[in-house]
């Protein structure tokens, strides 16, 4: 990856890491927080822009099919705003690519993995700062 390509990342994902603070919040103050809304609201927001965007690039040509707007929104800014819609479109590849086994598997493993290797951070840094 060249400067230019991490320069589009870095930015979108920038801005993608504003919006995921600033919608989580609102949601939050504005719902509650013994849930957590505004992390479920940024989640399925972003795994509908991205497969919308998925299925319009190659109806909308031009720039919007650029290697450059792909690194800066869908990369950049969506990966910064939620990485759930990368998840998201990677499991719906594999299953519409026939390999129905591994969507499973990837959202399966993805959805227990994720939280017990959340804990064991929590634990291991328990431990080192005991």
């Amino acid at each position: 990856m060249g400067p230019i390509e991490c320069a589009l990342v870095l930015v979108g994902g920038f801005l993608g890491g504003v919006l995921r603070f600033g919608i989580s919040g609102a949601v939050a103050r504005a719902i509650g927080e013994t849930f957590p809304w505004g992390t479920l609201v940024v989640n399925i927001t972003g795994a509908f822009v991205i497969g919308a965007l998925v299925a319009m690039i190659p109806l909308a040509g031009g720039v919007l099919a650029s290697a450059g707007f792909r690194d800066f929104v869908i990369v950049g800014i969506l990966g910064g705003y939620t990485t759930v819609s990368s998840f998201a479109l990677q499991s719906l590849n594999l299953a519409l690519s026939g390999e129905a086994f591994r969507a499973s598997l990837n959202v399966v493993l993805s959805t227990f993995l994720g939280p017990a290797f959340v804990a064991a951070g929590f634990w291991v840094a328990g431990r080192l700062s005991a």
